[in-house]
């Protein structure tokens, strides 16, 4: 993807051409009217902010390539994304779909309850080739971790760039990473496996700080931006965010445990930004 891309629709069709699968494919895959994509290629319609995300995902890019080419401030390190490799589009497109496949069977049954076997079978492919591109289990479920980065990178690049309000924009961050519905109950089982791994045997310490420090970081950039602008109190800036964010991990496992609802996470993050960090 190194030739000059000036616009959206320039970068889509370069992701498209490089994702292993025809345009047809693609629009079925992310359920957009073969029409309404050509328009949005053509620069006669704009992509709407859950189609980017949704063709970042299927096409192996990220919504901060697509909507600036990779200048964005805000892009993610690339080793805390899923991994590029040196192979044709359909070898990268088999990788994708098994990381894909793998993250879902993670979340829901947990890395001790998901084999190698069962990844194959639900990307339709041999155990043979998942360890062609795979080391493990164990690596498989890396990338699976870094896949969530991506799919919470994406969703926050594509709807807060417009939002210039720094107390709305944390408030809509906050909404974007609640573990309501399938995916984002999936996103924080993965976390959770994470932190359970972590805190019994140590292991994946260092990948998980950089991952997390992402998110930390997002919401840091938040808050710093709200204290130039004198709407957030001029607190130690390290401290409100570390604070701000153990809240939020905390509520998080209350939704997941099922002693809060997602309404009521959301509405205690909104209380607590109002209380705490908001200028009266």
């Amino acid at each position: 993807m190194s030739e000059t891309s000036t616009t959206v629709g320039d970068r889509a069709r370069i992701a498209i051409r490089d994702s292993g699968m025809a345009q047809r494919e693609v629009c079925r895959r992310i359920g957009l009217d073969e029409s309404k994509m050509s328009k949005s290629l053509s620069g006669t319609r704009r992509f709407a902010a859950d189609e980017l995300v949704r063709l970042a995902t299927v096409a192996g890019v990220t919504v901060d390539w697509l909507m600036t080419g990779g200048t964005g401030a805000a892009e993610v390190p690339a080793d805390l994304l899923p991994a590029r490799h040196d192979e044709s589009a359909e070898q990268a497109l088999a990788r994708r779909t098994i990381v894909e496949k793998a993250w879902w069977l993670f979340a829901e049954h947990g890395y001790d309850g998901v084999r190698i076997a069962d990844i194959a079978e639900a990307a339709d492919v041999s155990s043979a080739s998942i360890h062609y591109y795979f080391d493990g289990k164990r690596a498989i479920f890396g990338e699976v971790l870094r896949y969530s980065v991506k799919l919470a990178f994406d969703r926050q690049q594509a709807q807060l760039h417009s939002i210039d309000d720094p107390v709305q924009r944390l408030r809509r961050l906050i909404r974007l990473q609640l573990p309501v519905g399938r995916q984002g109950r999936a996103e924080w089982a993965i976390w959770l496996q994470v932190w359970t791994t972590i805190t019994v045997t140590g292991d994946g310490q260092g990948e998980h700080v950089g991952s997390y420090r992402r998110w930390w970081n997002t919401v840091r950039d938040i808050v710093d931006d709200g204290r130039e602008r004198g709407v957030f109190y001029d607190e130690p800036l390290d401290d409100v965010v570390d604070a701000l964010t153990a809240f939020i991990d905390g509520l998080g496992i209350r939704v997941l445990t099922g002693m809060l609802t997602g309404e009521e996470m959301a509405d205690q993050v909104d209380a607590y930004i109002d209380r705490n960090l908001t200028v009266d």
